[in-house]
């Protein structure tokens, strides 16, 4: 056969295989019954945590669905079957679930733990592609994937069955989500490094930590003394405050140079109070920094001083500061 027609049967074979799979989980989304339910009680009122445990690719999937849990609200964690066998089941508790994945219910690690569990006392839920197998019957819960197959063209390779078990997995999760009412800003907490995290936890004082950064002047302080406050903070802008300290207004080097544009006259002698911008846009520290770059891009400003309770200027951030804070 010539490589070509290879190429050709291969495309089609992954195509089928796509589409058995695919048929497995429409079956499996048709026949969530009164059995997830059950387990959706179970793992939401679960005093401890959930513990995903499994063997080979079934272990890999299990691995997967804990990582899935934990990082949508409910603490979950994965240990392989057969080091819980020799001393990681004690880390499992009377208060615990523990969920297991094996296609065949047969299998010999997951089957050895179960007197320990049942003395332990924790509950133990199977998701299985053979419902009348020797696990399901010790098992308090069985999940069954509906899988009558694999996809794989020789019947052995783990396929649909993973696949099956994953979606019903991320389907319990989801679940739990929505029961637990998680919002973008739990997500966020459970994900600090990732972008979300960062647009939904970081707030303007923490941009201000990149510069460290609070220039200020006073409204009869001269121009010339305002730019070597900018030159020296390399901010571009600088806070105007009264006798008290209140912010008043705010200078930028913009502000600088379009006025130079409109008189010939050296602007060095004037005071600061005839070129800058009277009640400028600020926000409080505690302001999240996505909600101050929005600010920024709605009234096209560059700069943005940061006050306290009282008006006084605390730093001043620009637009640089928060994209390199990546909170966009």
């Amino acid at each position: 056969m010539k490589h070509d027609q290879k190429l050709k049967q291969a495309l089609n074979r992954s195509r089928e295989v796509l589409r058995v799979e695919a048929r497995a989980v429409n079956r499996l989304a048709d026949a969530v019954n009164g059995e997830f339910l059950r387990a959706l009680k179970l793992i939401d009122k679960v005093r401890g945590r959930v513990l995903l445990t499994g063997v080979g690719k079934s272990g890999l999937i299990a691995r997967k669905i804990a990582a899935t849990f934990s990082s949508t609200g409910t603490p979950s964690y994965f240990v392989h079957a057969g080091e819980a066998l020799h001393g990681d089941l004690g880390m499992v508790t009377g208060d615990d679930i523990i969920l297991a994945v094996s296609t065949s219910g047969e299998t010999r690690e997951i089957m050895s733990l179960i007197p320990a569990v049942k003395r332990i006392g924790a509950d133990l839920i199977l998701i299985t592609s053979s419902p009348e197998s020797s696990l399901a019957e010790q098992a308090d819960l069985v999940l069954d994937t509906l899988v009558e197959g694999e996809a794989c063209p020789l019947g052995l390779a783990p396929t649909t069955s993973t696949t099956a078990a994953l979606a019903l997995g991320d389907a319990l999760a989801m679940a739990l989500t929505s029961l637990k009412g998680l919002t973008e800003e739990d997500f966020a907490l459970f994900h600090p490094g990732g972008s979300l995290g960062r647009k939904l936890l970081t707030t303007v004082e923490n941009v201000l930590e990149i510069r460290k950064q609070n220039p200020q002047v006073k409204q009869s302080d001269t121009i010339q003394q305002a730019l070597f406050v900018m030159t020296e903070s390399r901010m571009g802008s600088t806070s105007v405050v009264d006798q008290e300290g209140r912010l008043t207004g705010i200078i930028t080097d913009g502000d600088i140079r379009r006025a130079a544009g409109k008189q010939e006259e050296s602007l060095a002698n004037k005071i600061v109070n005839e070129v800058m911008t009277d009640n400028p846009s600020k926000v409080k520290p505690d302001l999240l920094a996505a909600e101050a770059l929005k600010l920024m891009e709605e009234r096209e400003i560059n700069h943005l001083p940061v006050v306290d309770e009282n008006n006084r200027p605390l730093g001043m951030v620009n637009f640089q500061d928060l994209l390199r804070a990546r909170v966009w």
